[in-house]
């Protein structure tokens, strides 16, 4: 009799090393691209345009439910399908038993996914979703399972074989399990839930023409998200945080107004007494101006000290797209730019260091 754990740990002496393993590698992921391949070459697009075309018509929720595994790939599809413009929610299944039912309604289609078509739970759960008006889709790899054949809608996900996780794959015969065993982790079947419920969504934001902006909108708080809706109004300097000075100061107080505005980049904004912009004054300004002028430039004006050797600092307004300014610090080599309005008043700035902290 195996002692217990001895189908795991196997025969310690049988134990392959790492370089004896790597030759089979490339192997390994060519059986799953065969697999895939299958996939794809059997997939009936007629039932994938189906299932499309009744998400895209429906007027309720989508809810997606499964079971272990496939219940964790369920609930990623749901949250994609969020994020790309289809109102869904995920349903556990024994919750569901439990009260969380309640969240299906007449006109909601329910989802769900299973390898076998012979889940407990979502063979239980199916009445009564019928009973609250649901329309039941099941994803199986198997058309004649009973899952299959007590929804109303089924789409078959073609599974020719699980690959094998366990076994001699070193001999001169390397078996693949069929689907049915359970002997090996779904590595192949939960892939191609994964593949096609991300597709089904890619397939579903086409045919809605959604943009990116639209996209963008849903995922506030991603890179794309912050790239396509955050404007420079929203990560500016302003009011307070500012470093100004007139034209009438001299070096020296600038020197002091710098060191307690660390956060300022090293600039001071130059503006006349209607808050109109007139230049900036920045250490790389005193610098040209020191070798010029030597310890002069303590008593020197700002008028004279600022844009010091150099053109008109760029601008911009608050309105620009956040994306925009970082690329227009890139072209000109800067690290910051004032942001002023129409009528050239001072509305605040903008550096790089805050585009970097705002995630652009």
């Amino acid at each position: 009799m195996k002692r217990r754990g001895e189908h795991l740990s196997g025969d310690i002496s049988k134990k392959k090393t790492a370089s004896d393993c790597l030759p089979d590698m490339k192997n390994i992921f060519l059986e799953q691209k065969n697999a895939l391949d299958s996939f794809f070459e059997k997939l009936d697009f007629n039932e994938v345009a189906a299932l499309a075309q009744k998400i895209l018509s429906i007027r309720g929720t989508v809810l997606f439910t499964g079971v272990g595994k496939s219940g964790f790939i369920a609930k990623k599809i749901n949250q994609t399908l969020v994020s790309t413009g289809t109102k869904a929610l995920w349903l556990a299944p024994v919750d569901a038993l439990h009260g969380d039912i309640g969240l299906v309604d007449k006109g909601d289609i329910l989802i769900m996914f299973s390898k076998s078509g012979t889940t407990k739970e979502l063979l239980t759960l199916v009445p009564y979703a019928k009973a609250k008006g649901a329309f039941i889709v099941a994803l199986t790899s198997k058309p004649e399972s009973r899952l299959a054949k007590v929804s109303d809608m089924h789409v078959t996900l073609p599974l020719s074989i699980e690959l094998q996780a366990f076994g001699d794959r070193y001999s001169s015969q390397v078996d693949l399990v069929s689907m049915e065993s359970r002997e090996t982790p779904p590595a192949t079947s939960n892939t191609i839930q994964m593949l096609f419920g991300d597709t089904l969504a890619v397939a579903l934001m086409n045919a809605r023409g959604l943009t990116q902006n639209q996209y963008a909108m849903n995922h506030p708080a991603g890179r794309i998200g912050k790239r396509l809706v955050m404007r420079v109004e929203n990560v500016m300097q302003s009011g307070s945080s500012l470093a100004q000075c007139t034209q009438s100061e001299n070096g020296l107080q600038v020197l002091q107004s710098m060191s307690t505005k660390p956060h300022a980049g090293g600039c001071i904004l130059v503006t006349d007494d209607d808050g109109h912009l007139l230049g900036t004054l920045q250490d790389g300004d005193l610098r040209r101006a020191l070798t010029k002028h030597g310890k002069a430039v303590l008593d020197m004006s700002v008028k004279d000290l600022m844009n010091f050797a150099k053109q008109f600092p760029n601008t911009c307004s608050k309105d620009m797209m956040a994306a925009d300014a970082v690329i227009m610090m890139d072209k000109n080599h800067i690290t910051y730019i004032p942001v002023i309005s129409e009528q050239n008043i001072l509305e605040g700035m903008v550096t790089f260091s805050d585009l970097a902290a705002a995630g652009l």
